[in-house]
């Protein structure tokens, strides 16, 4: 089984910490910024079906 021979700094695995999280954070951001144009109805992406509900009026 490998080994690694040294330990990694803490500033590197720092670095590498803050990348992760940095796509997570920016992959949220996108996720948010379309479900809010779909909400709005000004994606230009996406084709929502309208439903049109009619109220029964007896």
């Amino acid at each position: 089984m490998a080994v690694p021979k040294k330990r990694t700094s803490a500033s590197k695995k720092r670095i590498r910490k803050n990348l992760w999280k940095k796509k997570g954070y920016q992959a949220a951001l996108k996720a948010f910024s379309l479900g809010k144009s779909l909400s709005t109805g000004n994606s230009k992406s996406f084709f929502v079906r309208q439903t049109n509900k009619l109220s029964n009026k007896t």
